[in-house]
């Protein structure tokens, strides 16, 4: 399972980071650092759980 992010239509609100910090964070800009892209059966939950709260769509599981 792959996290796949649309880097311009994200706007850094966070709520990704929130539900799975494990996986992503924001940088000192603001910008969004997926910190692992392949995500194991483990983590599946959290990656679903960001890709839910992003309030513009900027996240899929692939």
């Amino acid at each position: 399972m792959k996290i796949v992010l649309d880097r311009p239509r994200c706007e850094g609100h966070g709520l990704c980071e929130e539900a799975a910090p494990q996986l992503m964070h924001l940088d000192d800009e603001g910008e969004l650092v997926l910190d692992r892209e392949e995500v194991g059966e483990a983590d599946a939950a959290l990656a679903h759980a960001a890709v839910r709260m992003c309030p513009v769509a900027a996240l899929r599981v692939a």
